[in-house]
């Protein structure tokens, strides 16, 4: 009893002195959801009313911009006249015109067959050479530059068997009007695929030569991305109520047609790379104290979760705004969702979302946010180059800002993942971090 009075007559009372609130000065944590201690920048958090407001404002522009900038979004064929080379875009078609489409290519092949001159593909090209960012639509497209792939010809014969088989199971799916997986694909013939790679890319292969895109096929990859949040919508009939779905939140549909009757109250979509910053937020339930959408596809963006994000930007108009690591490679999966991937350039019209905001790890936040410096990590050689190749990258240079954040990574050869801010707290993300991005609205 004793001791307690001697160490209550030590402690010094609380001042509250917001002048002492500079770059370098610690403040201690009064929420109750974070440890005892003492972390940067608490104290410049305004009340949650305050950026509630502008992150209604941001909402509200987003929604109603001025009459001058709602124009109707320009397309391929808007600026194909102006460009150097041709180019060319797949659409979605509906399984009796993927019918169609195969039939009509395999009876081109058959009289080809019958006239003594074997068979061939003509294949569009997916090199790396045969593609185009286009400023204008701020996305990557697949120029109009095909390659033959004969039968007859050692070299090919392979993949043009392979490619034959692939037809073959797409019009089956079409007859029969339903999904399977690529593994299921892959698995009809395994020695003949050998390894799920190879039957994927021919996949998009074949996807290029009908001009359809690969949803068209009815060809889906396993569940990947998850959402929670501030969304209602409906899955093949079923209704989901995202803010209910727990930590683990809502696997996003593999076949995008399943999803509709999309109701939100959200203000932004927040699109997380890593799957440990995802459960941070979803079980801080950072989506009922902002009211936003969370979405993540555990690193590398698959197809389901970029229509799928695409489709939350059209229906319901929100900004979106994207945590990544602060390394190239955040930068790259960043880009993917923005501008596309070289891979399937081909459909980039509709995979791709504009205008998402570049939140954060940024490469300035280290300082700015103080990192302790073991939490930062060194960059290879190989994340060197690939950030120097980045600053080549046509979609970065059109982003002053992307291309000053890039440079300040490649010289400092410094990078952190998200979870770097947790040295201050494991609810520093949600609790400090984030808020005050959204309260300076600091974002590229």
């Amino acid at each position: 009893m004793g001791e307690d009075k001697k160490n209550k007559k030590r402690r010094r009372p609380d001042t509250d002195n917001s002048n002492s609130d500079t770059d370098d000065s610690l403040s201690t944590i009064k929420n109750p959801h974070l440890s005892q201690r003492s972390v940067p920048f608490q104290k410049r958090l305004k009340p949650d009313t305050t950026i509630l407001k502008s992150l209604k404002q941001l909402a509200y522009s987003i929604k109603n911009p001025p009459s001058s900038s709602s124009k109707k979004p320009v397309t391929l064929a808007d600026v194909s006249a102006s460009l150097s080379s041709s180019c060319r875009e797949v659409t979605d078609l509906s399984l009796s015109s993927v019918q169609s489409e195969i039939e009509t290519l395999v009876l081109s092949l058959t009289k080809s067959i019958l006239a003594g001159n074997g068979f061939s593909f003509s294949v569009p090209s997916r090199a790396s050479s045969n593609h185009l960012y286009i400023p204008e639509l701020d996305r990557i497209v697949l120029k109009d530059k095909s390659s033959s792939r004969p039968f007859a010809a050692v070299g090919s014969v392979r993949k043009a068997t392979v490619t034959a088989r692939i037809l073959s199971l797409i019009h089956q799916l079409c007859l029969r009007s339903i999904h399977v997986t690529k593994r299921d694909l892959f698995y009809t013939d395994v020695k003949l695929f050998q390894d799920q790679s190879q039957s994927d890319a021919v996949l998009d292969d074949v996807s290029c030569l009908l001009g359809c895109t690969r949803s068209s096929l009815n060809v889906v990859a396993s569940e990947k991305g998850i959402v929670v949040g501030r969304l209602v919508f409906s899955d093949n009939g079923d209704m989901i109520d995202c803010t209910k779905m727990g930590v683990g939140g809502k696997a996003i549909p593999p076949n995008i047609d399943r999803v509709g009757d999309i109701q939100s109250d959200a203000l932004f979509v927040l699109l997380v790379e890593k799957d440990a910053a995802f459960m941070r937020l979803a079980e801080d339930r950072f989506y009922n104290r902002f009211p936003c959408i969370i979405i993540t596809a555990k690193g590398q963006p698959d197809v389901a979760t970029r229509l799928f994000l695409r489709k939350l930007k059209l229906e319901l108009n929100l900004p979106v705004l994207a945590l990544v690591d602060s390394d190239p490679y955040g930068l790259k999966i960043l880009s993917v969702y923005g501008c596309g991937s070289k891979n399937m350039s081909y459909d980039s019209a509709n995979l791709t979302t504009p205008d998402i905001k570049w939140l954060g790890i940024r490469p300035s936040d280290l300082d700015k946010y103080k990192i302790p410096e073991q939490c930062r990590l060194p960059m290879t050689e190989q994340d060197i180059k690939t950030g120097k190749d980045l600053l080549e990258e046509d979609f970065v240079k059109k982003n002053p800002g992307w291309v000053q954040e890039l440079e300040l990574m490649v010289k400092t050869k410094q990078k952190a993942e998200i979870q770097a801010l947790s040295s201050f707290g494991f609810q520093y993300l949600s609790e400090v971090y984030l808020p005050l991005k959204l309260q300076q609205r600091d974002w590229l």
